[in-house]
């Protein structure tokens, strides 16, 4: 029975239940799976090399003749090994192999035979473990076989055989959801030459023509998903509100707006007074004035007798918030609140009150605002702050509380403008990218183990001088325990040995949110000199008198996590320093070094995401980014420059593709936009 894209993989020779229990793991259920299963290199066995020519790098094939009896030897093991030697003009090599007896009835003395593998051993006296054998019958004829992604219980051959199975049955129904007038401009292949030739390429120039189409479709597929969401979200229709008291509260800032925050006001304000419902992204490094370019939207907004409302991911930030736009609204009588778990009873009752009433015009809060009891009746405005600690799902439980609310999205994560692009493609995005005046930059060295000492004695002498200091203990990977056990015992040497006179807290991930509260307030309140801490700290409180940061280990973080981490330093008027600690050499200081050259974050994250890659480079906070099948975010941007451009002009032709011909593109859409929410 022929196999179909949607049978189950069970249905292919050879793919039993175990096997199907495997591939469930790599994701693969269906014959499409399969299908869109790309390998992750390639075996290119088209050439012959000369025996000295093999490697222990890569596999390659050899044409050797045996040129002595083959023998079986009985290792203490109990395993049985078969051995042959064999050669060609070139050099000669010992082929070895392991519980494979049967070898020895293959082999023969004088006989020739194409040997495929690696190498191992000194130049004159190679080996070569479980090599592919081959007896010369006729001309050589290679080929180039994929390498894919593995788990337990599947092998490289069973993958490639059902792979083959499954392009042999299913090939000729498979369809192009790239419009065919895009696929011409843009000169790309098909979908089955492609598919075809990502398993199994006829030549490394098919294998490329390959990569370029299904590479390209990717990123045309995401950037039509996320245009058309945006497409959808400019056809709602809200009331337009009035903005001309933006000069009034510009009038009562205490400071005058950077020319990046002015620009970006003025987008907000375009997209208010439109009577379209805003969705934008606000992105600046931090201390960039994001809250003030915020607190004038929500200004605008509560002058049209309107509510607004900013969430934030912990406690201590939405306290942050409630204080600074508490500051900005009361030379105008507007009434604030602040609204977590943490808030009494009797205090919840009046806040519920008073934003049910209207006489709150704006609340400050973290999830507790989502609850179903907060009533927010006049809600106009939604303030999500670090947009990736929240799902969208969240913000827009929130933004139901009212009717057709506008969302504006702040993040201190810089995100370089390509990627922001496709992570935020449904948001209009500005861009903040100027310090306010009199912000000194932070200044970074990179030093090792030989500096400590000196170190430890800028620390007292900051201490001493009336500041605070910050110390990032060793990231630890993937192990919460060792992370913890790891800061203790560095806090505990701090305190008994090198700073016996100090005031020394700790702060972790494993702290309830209360203590962690606690140990953040204390040292707000200058009752902490020095605070160890792991990297929880990495979006906290604004305390202006740190001016000293330290992180251990420096080389264990991406680029743009020290980024973060040394933004919690040089938010006051003093100058403040970051000491990058690590013995790395090689590429990993010269990426270290990127941060001593520049503060600029949104150049620190283009050297980090070509590093890197978007999975690492977000960490391991979900992102909204669908998984990538083939594409890189990193190494493919070219490509996605090009397919973003394509699929935004076939969206100004057919905004919602209904025309006949984006009839598939549109399915391959829907798709998508499922997955994308399921991320997200």
């Amino acid at each position: 029975m022929a196999l179909e894209l949607g049978s189950d993989v069970r249905m292919i020779r050879g793919i039993g239940d175990k096997s199907a229990k495997a591939l469930e793991k790599l994701g693969i259920r269906t014959c499409r799976d399969l299908l869109n299963h790309y390998p992750r290199g390639y075996e290119d066995r088209t050439k012959i090399v000369p025996v000295a020519e093999l490697s222990e790098e890569i596999g390659r094939v050899a044409e050797v003749t045996v040129t002595s009896p083959v023998r079986k030897v009985r290792l203490r093991s109990g395993k049985v090994l078969v051995q042959a030697e064999a050669a060609d003009d070139s050099g000669s090599l010992t082929l070895n192999f392991f519980n494979q007896e049967y070898m020895k009835n293959v082999l023969s003395q004088g006989e020739t035979y194409y040997v495929y593998g690696k190498v191992s051993g000194a130049k004159f006296a190679k080996d070569m473990t479980n090599p592919e054998v081959r007896k010369k019958d006729g001309e050589f004829t290679g080929e180039i076989l994929p390498i894919y992604p593995l788990t337990d219980g599947i092998r490289q051959n069973d993958l490639r055989k059902a792979v083959r199975a499954v392009l042999k049955d299913t090939l000729d129904a498979v369809t192009d959801s790239l419009p065919a007038p895009v696929r011409r401009e843009h000169e790309l292949a098909t979908v089955k030459f492609s598919l075809q030739n990502i398993h199994y390429p006829d030549s490394e120039e098919a294998l490329a023509l390959a990569r370029k189409r299904l590479i390209f479709g990717e990123f045309f597929t995401l950037a039509a998903a996320l245009g058309m969401r945006k497409n959808l979200r400019k056809g709602e229709s809200t009331l337009a509100l009035d903005v001309s008291c933006r000069e009034e509260f510009e009038k009562s800032l205490p400071f005058r707006l950077t020319g990046a925050q002015s620009r970006a006001v003025s987008e907000i304000l375009e997209d208010l007074s439109s009577g379209r419902v805003m969705n934008r992204l606000v992105q600046g490094d931090v201390g960039s004035g994001k809250t003030a370019v915020a607190a004038a939207a929500a200004f605008t907004v509560i002058r049209n007798g309107k509510q607004a409302a900013v969430m934030a991911p912990t406690e201590i930030l939405a306290a942050q918030h409630d204080e600074t736009f508490r500051r900005f609204f009361e030379p105008f009588g507007v009434k604030t609140a602040l609204l977590t778990s943490s808030t009494r009873a009797s205090e919840r009752r009046r806040i519920l009150a008073g934003l049910e009433s209207g006489e709150i015009a704006f609340v400050s809060g973290t999830h507790a605002l989502l609850e179903e009891s907060v009533q927010i009746p006049e809600l106009s405005l939604v303030i999500c702050d670090e947009q990736h600690r929240f799902g969208v799902e969240q913000r827009t439980r929130l933004a139901r509380k009212g009717n057709e609310v506008h969302t504006l999205v702040m993040s201190a994560t810089p995100i370089p403008r390509t990627l922001a692009l496709v992570m935020y493609g449904d948001l209009e995005v500005s861009i903040i990218d100027e310090l306010p005046p009199g912000r000194e930059p932070v200044k970074t060295y990179l030093i090792g183990e030989d500096h400590r000492e000196g170190l430890y004695g800028f620390i007292r002498k900051t201490v001493r001088e009336g500041r605070q200091a910050y110390i990032v203990c060793p990231l630890v990977e993937e192990n919460d325990d060792l992370e913890l056990a790891s800061a203790e015992e560095y806090t505990e040497e701090l305190r008994t040995r090198v700073f016996p006179d100090l005031r020394i807290g700790l702060l972790h991930g494993r702290m309830k949110a209360k203590e962690k509260n606690g140990i953040m307030e204390a040292f707000a309140a200058r009752e902490i000199d020095i605070l160890v801490s792991t990297t929880v700290i990495e979006v906290g409180i604004d305390v202006p008198n740190a001016t000293l940061m330290v992180v251990e280990n420096a080389e264990r973080f991406g680029l743009s996590q020290l980024h973060q981490l040394r933004g919690r330093v040089g938010r006051g008027k003093e100058q403040s320093f970051c000491f990058l600690l690590s013995e790395a050499k090689g590429e990993t200081r010269a990426r270290l070094k990127v941060m001593t050259a520049t503060n600029d974050g949104f150049r620190v994250a283009e050297e980090d995401l070509a590093l890197r890659g978007p999975g690492d480079f977000f960490g391991k906070r979900q992102h909204g980014l669908p998984e990538m099948r083939i594409a890189s975010f990193s190494e493919d941007v070219k490509t996605l420059k090009i397919a973003q451009g394509a699929a935004a002009k076939l969206l100004e032709e057919d905004p919602m593709l209904e025309k006949e011909e984006n009839r598939l593109l549109k399915k391959a859409v829907k798709s998508l936009s499922d997955r994308l929410e399921e991320n997200r």
